[in-house]
């Protein structure tokens, strides 16, 4: 049985969520992406207690598939731009209805409807976040990271930047930096 845990990508909930479940008695292999995949159903009792469990560490058992498909919507473009250093070479369309196995227009329509935001600004807010990332703490100039994360140009990568946060990406880095020196000082 598949189980689906709404969490951050990270080791840390990963781990959160194998420790819950040991501490339930509960079989798993993989917890990977959002999912534990359980070689038994769990009975309602162990189902509510791992629940109440996850809640009270931050994390959440989805019960409705809309949720499950959106956890999973958003944990394919989260692993894909923040965790992995090749984006894919087809579009961001394709690649998540190839790897969620749905009609990316059935995909959209549901994450829209639920999230209030379509699958692209999420993605867009997601690679400036990561972008963000990269210019704090890494040596690629603003060409190599325009060119990293699959822009066309540094100026659409530049625009973007500045409509999503309202800062220009040399601005935004003059800031970080004036603010670590600041820190430094004190």
């Amino acid at each position: 049985m598949k189980l689906y845990i709404k969490y951050m990508v990270s080791l840390r909930c990963k781990m959160m969520v194998e420790e819950e479940l040991k501490k339930l008695g509960v079989r798993y292999g993989v917890v990977d992406l959002g999912m534990v995949e359980t070689p038994e159903d769990l009975t309602p009792a162990q189902r509510q207690q791992l629940k109440e469990n996850l809640l009270r560490s931050g994390l959440e058992l989805l019960d409705d598939t809309k949720s499950i498909l959106i956890e999973k919507i958003k944990n394919v473009i989260t692993e894909l731009i923040h965790y992995s250093d090749e984006l894919p070479k087809v579009n961001y369309s394709d690649y998540i209805s190839e790897k969620l196995d749905y009609d990316y227009t059935y995909l959209s329509n549901i994450f829209s409807e639920v999230k209030g935001i379509t699958i692209q600004q999420f993605i867009i807010i997601h690679k400036i976040e990561r972008v963000k990332e990269l210019l704090l703490y890494n040596d690629l100039n603003l060409t190599e990271i325009a060119y990293k994360m699959h822009y066309s140009s540094v100026a659409h990568l530049s625009n973007q930047f500045k409509k999503i946060t309202g800062l220009s990406p040399t601005f935004y880095k003059q800031l970080k930096e004036k603010r670590k020196s600041n820190l430094e000082n004190m």
